[in-house]
């Protein structure tokens, strides 16, 4: 159901500290850490192919605290949910393309009506005929 889970911190340092010890000792390794666009996130998980863990810090405190990203079955399931989400109300946060990442993804973002980043992705595609 999940493809990874995130949660942001408000202080970077603390959070790589606390979270790298207790996903040691859980069996979760560190996959990656990034930075763009002036944030920071690291990458847990028990190898490529599960599902991760996200920390994340952002200069804008207005994001969320929690991000949920679903798995989706193919692109053309993210395409679906980004329509459906942004009929029911929603708001793109991201539109279905490429991502980078651990492996090769297609995704899409939407907030939800109370400002929660949702996403759907689709892991081992490149682009919206991958999978497919």
């Amino acid at each position: 159901m999940f493809d990874h889970v995130g949660v942001h911190v408000s202080d970077f340092a603390a959070g790589k500290r606390f979270y790298s010890a207790i996903m040691s000792e859980l069996g979760f390794e560190l996959l990656q850490e990034n930075e763009a666009g002036g944030g920071r996130w690291l990458v847990f998980g028990a190898g490529p192919a599960a599902p991760f863990f996200v920390v994340a810090w952002a200069p804008d405190r207005s994001v969320a605290p929690v991000h949920l990203a679903f798995m989706a079955s193919s692109t053309s399931a993210v395409d679906s949910f980004h329509a459906a989400g942004l009929a029911a109300g929603g708001r793109d946060n991201g539109p279905p393309g490429p991502r980078a990442g651990v492996t090769p993804y297609y995704a899409a973002y939407l907030l939800d009506p109370d400002g929660l980043n949702v996403e759907a992705g689709f892991r081992g595609a490149q682009g919206p005929s991958g999978g497919e």
